[in-house]
């Protein structure tokens, strides 16, 4: 059982996500909290598996929640929601340690899958995130052209496919289905792409296949 924090200052939204998310049978959701700051006190409480966290609240809000968890070793998985696909909170919530981004127009199927996944470690990108985020972080990529093809160069070409599928924002299920592969295939593939480019971060090899124009 995955256990959930909600947390969000709009009651509707926190509603929303209980609907959408507490009928399935592996998801329970343990708590809610209206900002960061009781955000804080719930985890220390319920210790949930993921806490959903807006990222624009009064009190305390998504950015310094985040600050404050990323550096413990008993953390819980942070999925952030936002409202806004180009907002430059969501790059300064990912450097600081976020697992996770989703709009909080995401439909409910890829919601429930996202919150599977981010609980089971991997990490998550709303693909219209995905694209703001690499966008962003990869001002200027012609430069650094040269040196991500020289990474990517390490790959195989299945190794390259799968790249590509990640910097579009799949799930590694869709990934799955694009290549007729099986999740486990998968996992395994992206596991050699974090190693041969040195990373643990599915952002980081998008940002390699941005610069090296395979997008």
């Amino acid at each position: 059982m995955i256990r959930l924090l909600v947390v969000d200052d709009d009651p509707m939204v926190r509603t929303g996500l209980r609907l959408i998310l507490g009928g399935e049978p592996d998801l329970e959701i343990a708590g809610e909290a209206g900002d960061g700051r009781e955000a804080m006190a719930a985890i220390r409480e319920l210790r949930p598996d993921v806490v959903l966290l807006d990222i624009r609240m009064p009190v305390q809000d998504g950015l310094v929640t985040t600050e404050l968890l990323a550096g413990r070793p008993d953390r819980p998985r942070i999925l952030v929601l936002t409202t806004f696909d180009a907002d430059d909170m969501v790059l300064r919530a990912l450097r600081l340690g976020a697992d996770g981004f989703l709009l909080k127009d995401t439909p409910p199927p890829r919601m429930v899958e996202a919150v599977r996944a981010v609980a089971a470690g991997e990490p998550v990108l709303s693909p219209r995130v995905a694209r703001q985020v690499i966008a962003a972080a990869t001002d200027g990529h012609g430069r650094r052209r040269p040196e991500a093809e020289r990474e990517l160069a390490r790959l195989t070409e299945r190794e390259r496919q799968v790249a590509i599928e990640v910097a579009r924002g799949s799930s590694n299920a869709e990934v799955a289905a694009r290549l007729h592969l099986s999740v486990a295939t998968v996992k395994a593939n992206i596991t050699r792409i974090f190693a041969k480019l040195e990373t643990d971060n599915r952002v980081h090899v998008a940002m390699k296949v941005r610069d090296a124009g395979l997008l």
